[in-house]
């Protein structure tokens, strides 16, 4: 795992996806490869028509939807070449070393499952190309690389800001403490004030296990704020980062909270459709 991997695509929001793996790849001191996928909805392959139209009868007709067919996929191909030139230019301009570019046919899943053993942080936007002017609605195919790749993923939104303080949910689970310590020992988030803020009904209990997650985070926030709350996970999260303006929201993908249940159900695209900010899931 040694590289910062954004996802591009012809959306607005490949330029705000850009920018925060170019700040990711220089906090994290990784190189940047940017990756462009052609889905086979926008290369139209050529098809066997002959048992329809008749070959020999009407082969010229033949001829003339494979010279279609091609001009579509050379059209495709052109354009996810200039999408990834267009992101390299905006990366090299932000400070950054030349990016790989990569491009990719099939579905996205398939391709970042292939490149799985070399990313050390996948960078994706919210919105697609296809639903982008969609206010507050998760791309078609997002759900589907949450669930399915196993390496940290930041989820942007809106424009780039660089974080300042980030939003950890925590619940005191084992694999919430290994994501926590993910990101006490990373320098992704080093010097950043963190609100480490836990969901729970025994107050005693949250305070003690939050005092504990804040020994872990000392030596690499700026500052830890606490925070406890006995309402429902999602409108408490976003109840708060709206009210401290909160940055960046941190999540593991796995405990055994009322956080987990939440994540892990139906309403995984709700948390991540609801945020106000871009989102880092930790494997």
């Amino acid at each position: 795992m040694s590289e910062v991997l954004a996802c591009i695509d012809g959306s607005t929001t490949a330029a705000a996806v850009c920018d925060y793996a170019v700040w990711a790849s220089q906090r994290l001191q990784a190189p940047l490869s940017l990756l462009h996928v052609l889905d086979k909805t926008q290369y139209p392959q050529r098809s066997d028509l002959s048992g329809i139209i008749g070959l020999g009868t009407r082969e010229h007709l033949l001829e003339e939807l494979a010279s279609v067919d091609q001009q579509h996929s050379k059209r495709a191909l052109d354009q996810s070449h200039q999408i990834l030139e267009a992101a390299q230019a905006r990366a090299i301009q932000a400070g950054t070393d030349t990016p790989l570019m990569r491009q990719r046919h099939g579905s996205l899943v398939e391709s970042l499952v292939a490149f799985e053993d070399s990313i050390r942080l996948l960078v994706i936007g919210r919105h697609g190309a296809t639903n982008d002017t969609v206010s507050e609605h998760v791309g078609s195919q997002l759900e589907g690389v949450t669930r399915t790749v196993q390496r940290p993923t930041l989820i942007t939104c809106g424009d780039f800001l660089a974080p300042q303080n980030y939003l950890f949910a925590y619940d005191g689970s084992f694999t919430a403490r290994k994501a926590l310590q993910m990101v006490a020992s990373s320098p992704l988030l080093q010097g950043l004030h963190c609100h480490l803020l836990m969901v729970g009904s025994d107050s005693a209990t949250c305070h003690t296990l939050l005092d504990e997650a804040a020994e872990v985070l000392k030596t690499s926030a700026s500052e830890v704020t606490l925070v406890w709350r006995e309402a429902d996970v999602e409108p408490s999260i976003r109840a708060y980062q709206l009210q401290q303006k909160v940055d960046l929201l941190v999540m593991g993908a796995y405990g055994h909270s009322r956080i987990r249940q939440f994540l892990l159900g139906s309403t995984t695209t709700q948390l991540i459709a609801s945020s106000i900010c871009p989102l880092l899931i930790l494997r």
